[in-house]
């Protein structure tokens, strides 16, 4: 089983501050660094440190050839990253001295793919094989029905969150990995149980797993429930805690663990993601997440 990630790139510009900048004010960091970064590459390395078997594809410019190497360092396939786009795509991210982060993302090359890309990386995947997505590129609706047809199975998590993403046909998602603002968006409803009753009501094909934060992770499917708390850490910075639990939680379905292991495992790398600055470079391996469980 092989994992396609067709997802974003981008070079991750960190600014740590005090506290968020508000409208009309200036504010000096305390420090700046550059990182490789998006939802994408860091969810394929999540999945790579897990143990998956990871192909990545998507656009970069000239400007991200770096990121390239940094995924081809991890063992994943890169030759589905296409470098003719017009630049990297890029987020401005501040973290605040509690750990939290806002995130300003421009998508550059992400928003580049192209159908004929599309077509030439699905060629070599079968429905044996896992598609990952996120939000952050173009042609989502044409990647889903497009691997629809050819079996995979699709795992999408809606990040960011937009209009667009609801107009997806979501009973040709399998996994569907969300947090509470995402959910609330797409359901219309607020409370994490009402959410996950639309969600299933409305597409009973759907493994649905819900993030509530340092409330932990609700997970549901058609006949069953788990829960799953969060592990208590001090955090330093939240930038890839959510891709680092949805690569690890999918790499351990993969390996056909049950779904309480899944959620256990994911929760502790992701707990472990939190307890690091920076966003890829934060990701633990495997060898460290079961060591500390």
């Amino acid at each position: 089983m092989k994992f396609l990630n067709f997802g974003s790139l981008n070079i991750d510009i960190v600014y740590t501050v005090p506290r968020f900048v508000t409208g009309g004010e200036t504010l000096s960091s305390f420090s700046y660094a550059e990182y490789p970064g998006g939802k994408g590459l860091n969810q394929s390395i999540a999945l790579a440190k897990s143990g998956a078997q990871v192909f990545h594809a998507g656009k970069i410019g000239k400007d991200g050839l770096f990121l390239k190497q940094e995924l081809a360092l991890e063992g994943i396939s890169v030759e589905g990253i296409y470098e003719d786009g017009s630049i990297t795509g890029h987020a401005i991210i501040q973290v605040a001295s509690t750990g939290e982060n806002c995130i300003l993302l421009y998508g550059g090359a992400n928003k580049e793919i192209t159908v004929e890309h599309i077509d030439k990386v699905l060629g070599d995947f079968n429905s044996d094989d896992i598609l990952v997505l996120q939000n952050e590129i173009n042609c989502l609706d044409y990647l889903v029905n497009a691997a629809h047809k050819k079996g995979l199975t699709i795992a999408l998590n809606p990040s960011p969150i937009s209009e667009s993403i609801k107009n997806l046909d979501f009973s040709k998602i399998d996994f569907l990995i969300l947090n509470e603002i995402e959910g609330r968006e797409i359901s219309g409803e607020k409370s994490p149980n009402r959410v996950l009753d639309y969600l299933l009501s409305n597409y009973s094909n759907l493994k649905v797993v819900l993030t509530l934060g340092t409330n932990g992770v609700v997970y549901r499917d058609n006949v069953q429930e788990y829960k799953q708390e969060a592990y208590k850490v001090k955090v330093k910075d939240t930038t890839a805690a959510g891709d680092t639990f949805l690569g690890y939680f999918l790499s351990m379905i993969s390996q056909k663990s049950d779904i309480k292991f899944a959620l256990t495992v994911a929760s502790k790398a992701a707990s472990l993601a939190v307890s690091r600055k920076g966003s890829s470079s934060s990701i633990p391996v495997l060898a460290e997440v079961l060591g500390n469980r």
